[in-house]
């Protein structure tokens, strides 16, 4: 068996940090990483210490915003970049691997933080029934590359 990658192992670890989100619509993870190191990890969920939708809304998620978005809950990438943030790790050069292809407040934060990079597992305009992925047209409009990550060679599924 040959040794996983780099961009296989961090793919792999979104698709388990996937797996701790409270979210009873999807689960997303997100990792962070500078060069072959991690700089940070995210799931989508609600900020700490507030509701955790699955135990509050067990049935149908959390409340809906105007936008028919989660009212409640941070994004995975949003939370891996709020991390690093808050523990003053810089983030420009990084790459970012995200389970669900960003939206695009998403991408916009992404954008501003200096991320050079980011892969993704899954389209978020093919989940949310989009015509296009605004936030990975908005990335690569403004010079960072995006990538959609070669399922083949990932291991575990979402």
């Amino acid at each position: 068996m040959s040794s996983p990658t780099f961009d296989e192992i961090y793919m792999e670890l979104a698709l388990n940090l996937a797996r701790k989100s409270h979210c009873v619509k999807i689960h997303v993870g997100a990792v962070l990483t500078k060069d072959t190191r991690i700089v940070s990890l995210g799931y989508n969920g609600p900020p700490a210490r507030t509701h955790n939708c699955d135990q509050e809304w067990p049935e149908v998620g959390c409340p809906r915003d105007s936008k028919s978005s989660c009212s409640l809950a941070l994004h995975a990438e949003q939370n891996a970049i709020l991390y690093a943030a808050k523990n003053g790790v810089p983030m420009n050069g990084c790459t970012l691997y995200v389970t669900l292809s960003p939206c695009l407040a998403c991408a916009r934060i992404i954008f501003t933080m200096g991320i050079k990079k980011v892969y993704y597992y899954k389209s978020y305009a093919e989940y949310k029934g989009l015509d296009s992925d605004e936030g990975v047209d908005f990335l690569r409009r403004f010079g960072v590359e995006v990538e959609q990550f070669d399922t083949v060679n990932v291991r575990q599924e979402n």
